[in-house]
């Protein structure tokens, strides 16, 4: 059997193209699973999984979860906010104490970049990183690659656009590894004060006119603004942002092509994108849920294959 070149997933940086390829691979297998009547198969059930969130998520969490119990692994879940964290216990003590308990593998979300970097190599168990920070979010960047290669054959060659709030975004980042390492050209377009200053470094054009970077591109992955990583007002107001940076149904009509809409959610409706380009059949937002379900399950099915 064909496995993973790493023990964790900490982020897309760590890994390579035959790893995504075997990925995806598996996706392919596991996306029949959960669309069959019976979802699910007993792949995992001596697997014990910890999810351990410290910072919110609905969609990540739920979306592990699910791929965790379709897998049949026994999955215990632990939310920082009622925690002893609270008391002041460090992060490895807390994540000790949760491995004492015969747990094989830790899907850890952290507002600290390179916390599940600094877990793999502090406790004895596989680690996901289901989020650090403004660092990385692999399972992200994976599920949206899986999903531009289901609409449109193939990353390879494709002209991708990230917009919005490049600065904040750990989805940003993990996707311009993962698209690079498949092929794909990258561009980011938004205020300037929301783009990295040494964004180029990283290969990326940056292209300031939302309406010339939609015209580039075949897929435009829309971010929203992250307020709640803001201490300073990065632009005049909300309103300003949308008459940018928004992409309305005018907008998309008015383009000469069709271009593929997604959006890593939470969507705010009438800034990213208004609601009728969300349920629009450009759109693959809905389809990028469910492929998170499928990835998260062959990410995780492919990392228990190493654990002895």
């Amino acid at each position: 059997m064909k496995e993973l070149s790493v023990n964790h997933l900490l982020g897309i940086k760590y890994i390579n193209k035959n790893d995504i390829d075997l990925i995806f691979e598996t996706a392919d297998h596991f996306k029949e699973v959960i669309n069959r009547p019976i979802k699910k198969v007993p792949s995992l059930r001596d697997i014990t999984i910890a999810n351990i969130f410290f910072e919110n998520s609905t969609r990540t969490k739920l979306s592990f979860e699910l791929a965790q119990k379709r897998l049949s692994a026994d999955v215990i879940s632990f939310s920082a906010a009622q925690s002893s964290v609270k008391k002041g216990e460090t992060l490895i003590d807390t994540v000790n104490n949760i491995l004492s308990m015969k747990v094989d593998m830790v899907v850890m979300r952290h507002a600290n970049p390179g916390a599940a970097y600094f877990l793999s190599k502090n406790v004895k168990a596989s680690i996901v990183n289901a989020g650090d920070g403004a660092h990385e979010h692999p399972t992200q960047a994976l599920l949206d690659s899986y999903s531009i290669r289901e609409k449109l054959g193939d990353v390879a060659g494709k002209k991708v656009v990230i917009v919005g709030d490049i600065l904040h975004s750990r989805v940003a980042l993990s996707n311009i590894y993962a698209l690079q390492m498949q092929g794909a050209e990258v561009k980011v377009c938004g205020p300037k004060t929301l783009i990295p200053k040494h964004i180029e470094s990283l290969g990326v054009k940056v292209e300031p006119n939302l309406r010339k970077a939609l015209e580039w591109c075949d897929v435009a992955n829309m971010l929203r603004v992250q307020n709640e990583r803001m201490d300073v007002n990065y632009f005049p107001s909300t309103r300003e942002y949308a008459q940018q940076y928004g992409v309305d149904k005018n907008l998309l009509d008015s383009l000469n092509k069709e271009i593929v809409i997604m959006h890593p959610g939470p969507i705010n409706r009438g800034v990213e994108i208004t609601s009728d380009v969300a349920d629009s059949q450009q759109s693959v937002i809905l389809d990028q849920v469910e492929n998170g379900v499928a990835i998260r399950m062959a990410v995780i099915y492919l990392l228990a294959s190493k654990i002895q």
